[in-house]
């Protein structure tokens, strides 16, 4: 008997967030599974890609693009969220002030980004550095407060996460790919995987040149 067709799809999955929140320590857990306490601040955009074998006939590759935090690339977010399929919205549970910021990235994604569908992306949020609560105490944020956000913006998951300690990323990950699938499942994102088979080359998401270390 014939091994059963594999299908692959190539999905781009934004990471938001202010400056500082774990984003890159977060992508670099995911995907290369190391921590480092010395990264530095993304500058613009910078990409990664996570191939997951999903299941005996899936392979999905993520195409992870880390969104600067900073306030001065606010205006080209627009740009960077083109064709996008999910997104993670990453807050520090220590800085009361990164999740006050939450509301403003879930409103530029949903402004700035639908699927072909016109329907609004999957989206799931990282409560993250939670290894430094032991430290400094429980988390600030109100479990009302993070009610009313998942509720008035659809988010598809809460996840608790760290990157250093390895908690919660890979149930995130998949509870992402699992929403983003069901579109695909659904007709959503045809317009998408086309778009993305030309506008994609290798290994490295199109254009580079908008990507620092």
């Amino acid at each position: 008997m014939a091994d059963s067709e594999v299908n692959e799809h190539l999905f781009k999955v934004l990471v938001v967030g202010d400056a500082s929140v774990g984003k890159t320590s977060i992508i670099k857990r995911f995907v290369h599974g190391i921590f480092s306490s010395n990264y530095k601040a993304t500058i613009g955009v910078d990409f990664a890609l996570k191939v997951v074998q999903w299941d005996d006939n899936t392979v999905v590759r993520l195409q992870l693009w880390d969104i600067a935090g900073q306030e001065r690339y606010g205006n080209m977010t627009r740009v960077y969220f083109r064709e996008s399929v999910g997104g993670f919205v990453v807050f520090d549970v220590t800085a009361r002030k990164s999740f006050e910021a939450v509301e403003r990235w879930l409103s530029d994604l949903v402004e700035k980004v639908r699927l072909p569908s016109g329907e609004p992306i999957p989206i799931v949020l990282l409560a993250n550095k939670v290894d430094l609560l032991d430290d400094e105490g429980e988390a600030f944020m109100k479990d009302e407060e993070l009610a009313e956000l998942v509720g008035r913006f659809g988010i598809t998951a809460v996840f608790a996460t760290s990157a250093k300690q390895d908690i919660g990323i890979n149930e995130a990950s998949s509870a992402l790919i699992e929403a983003i699938l069901e579109n695909e499942r659904a007709g959503q994102m045809a317009t998408a995987k086309e778009e993305e088979a030309v506008t994609v080359s290798g290994n490295d998401p199109a254009p580079a040149k908008k990507g620092c270390c």
